[in-house]
């Protein structure tokens, strides 16, 4: 089977790519062990000094792989192993920068949001639809409720409304949003900045900044139960039928 996450290192840099457009980079069992695995090889490398996510295609990543959530229970569809990948994304002892050039959704916004740094071109889109599907965007308000402004974010949840880069900017969500062809430029800016730093003290320094890791698991694995039986609960899979039959769902207006 094609791998659908590279890992390439350069110049201390560790560079992760997820690499499934053909299905938005969704978060599928397949995908979801391949970050995994390179983000523990990248931690576990001495070459690497700091780690890049970033994305093929028009999508950096749209959440769960809904084609897999539909008609599975919660034992089953998966959702309990975004909680591990967040918490390796936010308690790696190397500083980790997301680089976004496409659409995020739901999902792919926690990915984004466990980064120590997140960069974007600026015509990017972000969303949370989850409330729109019968679903609870619950595993990853961890990583966002460090980062997002409260307030924000509620409203945001609610309304699963659509935002710009612009906008993630100013509610914390991203560090810098640029135009398109100066996105590599600014990306190197930070990770320049970034491996000017000695390891050990960059370690130590997200060490300080971090919340117990024992408490983030325990939430984490809190809210990863409450995610999953809202994905396999008869509205959640109602949400998620009717996203792939193209029609409101039963709760919605028909407008």
């Amino acid at each position: 089977m094609a791998e659908l996450v590279h890992l390439d290192v350069a110049g201390g840099v560790g560079t992760i790519t997820l690499d499934s457009p053909t299905n938005r980079n969704a978060l599928s069992a397949a995908l979801r062990r391949d970050l995994a695995a390179h983000l523990a090889t990248a931690i576990d490398d001495d070459a690497v000094r700091v780690i890049v996510l970033t994305h093929t295609g028009d999508v950096f990543c749209a959440g769960a792989d809904l084609k897999e959530a539909r008609g599975a229970d919660a034992d089953t569809q998966g959702v309990g192993e975004l909680p591990d990948l967040l918490v390796s994304l936010m308690s790696a002892p190397k500083p980790v920068v997301a680089k976004v050039t496409g659409t995020a959704r739901a999902g792919g916004i926690g990915l984004v949001a466990a980064c120590d740094l997140a960069v974007a071109a600026d015509d990017v889109t972000f969303a949370f639809p989850e409330v729109r599907l019968g679903l609870v965007p619950a595993v990853i308000s961890v990583p966002l409720r460090r980062r997002v402004h409260p307030q924000a974010l509620r409203r945001l949840f609610l309304t699963g409304e659509v935002f710009d880069a612009a906008a993630a900017v100013r509610i914390g969500l991203l560090d810098a949003s640029v135009a398109r062809d100066g996105l590599g430029e600014e990306l190197a800016r930070y990770t320049d900045a970034l491996l000017r730093g000695a390891p050990r003290a960059l370690a130590a320094t997200k060490a300080v900044l971090a919340d117990p890791p024992d408490e983030d698991a325990r939430e984490l694995e809190v809210l990863g139960r409450l995610s999953a039986a809202h994905f396999a609960s008869a509205e959640g899979q109602e949400g998620l039928a009717a996203f792939a039959q193209k029609r409101p769902p039963s709760w919605a207006p028909s407008n």
